[in-house]
């Protein structure tokens, strides 16, 4: 009997916040929509394996997975390039891969779906007479940064660069330069030509689908749907399809015996503070003992994923994929004794842990996040108020969101302007997130988002209703 399933195909770029919610899309087009899904992961190293990039993801899915294979792009780029033009250059380089391999299925897919690295893939989907969709990984501020940015005059691009003036998007929130996403803070940088292009091509999707939900950003949204501006950038149909996150209790999320969930269980609740800077995230040497002694001079109990130091390179665990490569007894980038004095009220956890299953703990009371979009989402959905410690990419536009529209994170004044954190400030930011009137404020919000998430997510939700209407186009 000849399958008549409408077969989608979908493309993650390298990197835990693109294929999760990847994943998870997906995974629901499967088992609500009745989908074929294929997702294509692109491998980022020659002893990539696919088991390796989904040993961290906090789910099995009913998904046909398929792992392009690696390309050496060393000779391509300078070894020092950004990873903005890494993960470009990677996706790139992988475009003859995809194409064999959808070129080689049996039965062709009817969508092609992207996120923000894969748009060059539009072309594929165009030579098959695929539809073609862009995923919005992050929310609809960047999106419409990255899409606005190469609509601007020489003026207005030199005000906001050279002058550091505000970005104006029209009927939105300016963007601080401060703020501004980090490939358009210097013209000269490959990174600004690669966001430039990719900025054209999201528009020439059929459709575009962003992580987020009506009711978290609902001026964004409106702006770009009703905007006669917005009308002549954007064409097509916005659908906020998100969040792109587990809702589960812990209990199902990960079997009994896990130490650190066992910590958790015995500790009060909302009293521990999570400390982790994403799958990518590093500090340097002098931050992270810094961060240290703030953690201890706090006085609270937490969770820290901890990573070796690299000085001057913010994302240098990016494409690292193993959880075993560093000794997990050896901290002696930390102070002298901080181990000895802090476990009792504190757990550290070498590289990676199961963040989903621990922001989803009673007894987590606040995150300490480098305001990856995954991780904003994983903390809004779980109630957890944030400290925003941002590091690269959008991640100090999505800090500003938390604090300044959302009300339900705060970040540190002296990262803005000197770039180190000392550990006075990060105890008096650990100490008003967790025990201060500001920090139950901010709880008492994102609480009131969680519900706002899970209602869109829910059947007849906006986001619900979002997903329907892509599901049914495609099937047409």
């Amino acid at each position: 009997m000849q399958n008549t399933k409408p077969h989608a195909a979908l493309l993650a770029s390298p990197g835990m916040g693109h294929l999760i919610p990847i994943l998870e899309l997906g995974k629901h087009l499967v088992t609500l929509h009745g989908f074929e899904v294929t997702i294509f992961i692109v491998a980022t190293d020659p002893s990539t394996t696919k088991s390796q990039l989904l040993e961290k993801t906090p789910n099995s899915y009913p998904l046909n997975i398929l792992l392009l294979p690696y390309k050496d792009i060393t000779s391509l780029l300078d070894p020092s390039a950004n990873i903005v033009v890494r993960i470009a250059v990677i996706m790139r380089e992988s475009l003859p891969s995809l194409r064999s391999a959808i070129t080689a299925m049996k039965i062709l897919p009817k969508v092609l779906i992207i996120d923000i690295f894969g748009t060059e893939a539009f072309e594929i989907a165009q030579q098959f007479g695929m539809r073609k969709y862009f995923f919005d990984t992050c929310n609809t501020r960047l999106l419409a940064l990255i899409t606005y940015f190469p609509t601007i005059d020489k003026e207005e691009e030199y005000n906001h660069i050279n002058k550091k003036q505000p970005l104006q998007l029209p009927g939105c929130e300016p963007v601080r330069f401060e703020d501004t996403f980090e490939p358009y803070c210097n013209p000269n940088d490959p990174m600004y030509v690669v966001s430039l292009r990719i900025g054209v091509e999201i528009p020439m999707a059929d459709g575009i689908l962003v992580n987020t939900w009506q009711d978290l950003e609902p001026i964004t949204l409106s702006a770009l749907r009703d905007d006669e501006i917005w009308r002549k950038v954007i064409k097509v149909p916005i659908y906020p399809i998100g969040p792109w996150v587990k809702l589960r209790q812990v209990e199902q999320q990960f079997p009994r015996g896990n130490k650190v969930l066992e910590w958790l269980d015995m500790q009060p609740s909302e009293s521990v503070i999570y400390v982790s800077f994403g799958s990518g995230g590093t500090l340097s040497k002098s931050q992270i003992a810094v961060l240290a002694w703030g953690l201890e001079l706090s006085q609270q109990r937490f969770i820290w994923v901890v990573r070796p130091p690299m000085d001057n390179d913010a994302h240098g665990s990016y494409f690292k994929n193993k959880h075993d490569e560093i000794d997990t007894l050896d901290y002696n980038y930390l102070p002298e004794g901080f181990v000895t004095r802090t476990h009792k009220m504190g757990r550290l956890v070498p590289t990676w842990a199961p963040q989903e299953m621990i922001l989803a703990h009673k007894s987590v009371g606040g995150f300490l996040t480098h305001c990856g979009w995954n991780s904003v989402l994983e903390s809004i959905v779980n109630g957890v108020p944030m400290i925003a410690w941002p590091l690269f990419a959008e991640q100090r536009m999505n800090a500003t969101m938390l604090m300044e529209e959302l009300g339900v994170a705060i970040k540190s004044k002296v990262l803005e302007s000197k770039g180190f954190v000392g550990r006075e400030e990060i105890e008096k930011l650990v100490r008003k997130v967790m025990e201060e009137k500001e920090g139950k404020e901010m709880r008492v919000r994102v609480k009131e988002l969680k519900c706002s998430g899970e209602k869109a997510f829910s059947k007849g939700g906006s986001s619900y209703n979002s997903l329907c209407q892509v599901a049914k186009d495609c099937k047409a």
